[in-house]
């Protein structure tokens, strides 16, 4: 999962606190003292229905997912592809609001114990009001919150607010990110540091980045959250690669493609559970931190 080539900092800057022992931070532990990769899995919440949400979530953590990120869909989106642009305005077209992927939350949480990551622009949360938010997100059993397009020197209320309702903030770092902005990202995190793998916009591609190992060690500097790798991950050698580089893989578009494929909710559910034991199958047979540490 990680990589022991990379030098660890004897004193690297610290996540503030979050829930330092909640799922999260449970989950990433568990897999780490079985060598295992995890693997992210993002569904856009209300796609085709809220309803048929809570199907597909719980076939994924069935399945085999280790944390699911629930997409509140915005209609200005700036960073997602063409897959998950249209999931979105399925979902919207559908109904779907902030409040209502709140209440989605609350029903999951009552039959799974799956990490639940609310996957937000920030213009939803502060609509609601960020304390009304998070008091209602932690109130449903949500885990923690990324909000894609804040940043974190504009996120000292957020993340105060964030933080003493127990729930992870979880930020963004890229290919494009100062050693100094990583510094800043990785003391601003807390349950996981979410690592682009590219520059541009989400969807699947045939290849890793060639420069992604280089990427992940040059985080690693600055932070001993666990670093899930997304953008572009959809193939099993993907995720096997991933092993020996990260901590987890994050799948999106190629889930919310099966989602977009599929006649029906028991279609949908069934595909993405496919698909992500096919990808959880490659996590635990591809080069794990132990096998890559005992180099």
């Amino acid at each position: 999962m990680s990589d022991a080539a990379s030098p660890k900092p004897s004193s690297p800057p610290q996540a503030r606190a979050g829930k330092s022992d909640g799922r999260i931070a449970q989950r990433f532990r568990k897999l780490a003292e079985s060598g295992e990769l995890g693997l992210v899995a993002y569904i856009t919440a209300g796609d085709p229905s809220l309803d048929a949400t809570e199907q597909i979530v719980l076939a994924a953590a069935e399945a085999g997912a280790d944390v699911i990120e629930l997409g509140v869909p915005f209609s200005d989106p700036v960073a997602d592809g063409p897959t998950i642009q249209r999931a979105s305005e399925r979902a919207l077209r559908s109904g779907t609001t902030l409040a209502g992927v709140i209440e989605l939350v609350r029903r999951l949480r009552a039959q799974t114990d799956v990490p639940l990551v609310l996957f937000s622009y920030f213009n939803p949360i502060l609509q609601m009001g960020i304390e009304k938010f998070a008091a209602a997100a932690a109130a449903a059993g949500a885990d923690g919150v990324l909000a894609t397009d804040l940043t974190p020197e504009e996120a000292d209320e957020y993340r105060s607010v964030v933080h003493a309702r127990g729930l992870d903030t979880i930020f963004l770092a890229a290919p494009t990110s100062t050693d100094e902005r990583l510094a800043l990202i990785s003391e601003c995190s807390s349950g996981f540091l979410y690592l682009i793998s590219r520059t541009g916009v989400t969807g699947e591609r045939d290849a890793l980045p060639e420069d992604l190992p280089a990427l992940a060690r040059r985080v690693r500097r600055f932070t001993k959250l666990p670093l899930a790798v997304g953008f572009g991950i959809s193939q099993p050698a993907h995720v096997s690669v991933l092993g020996g580089i990260a901590d987890a893989a994050v799948v999106g578009s190629a889930l919310v493609a099966e989602i977009e494929k599929a006649a029906t909710a028991d279609d949908a559910a069934a595909a993405v559970a496919n698909r992500i034991r096919i990808l959880k199958r490659a996590a635990r047979e591809g080069i794990s931190r132990r096998s890559a540490e005992s180099k």
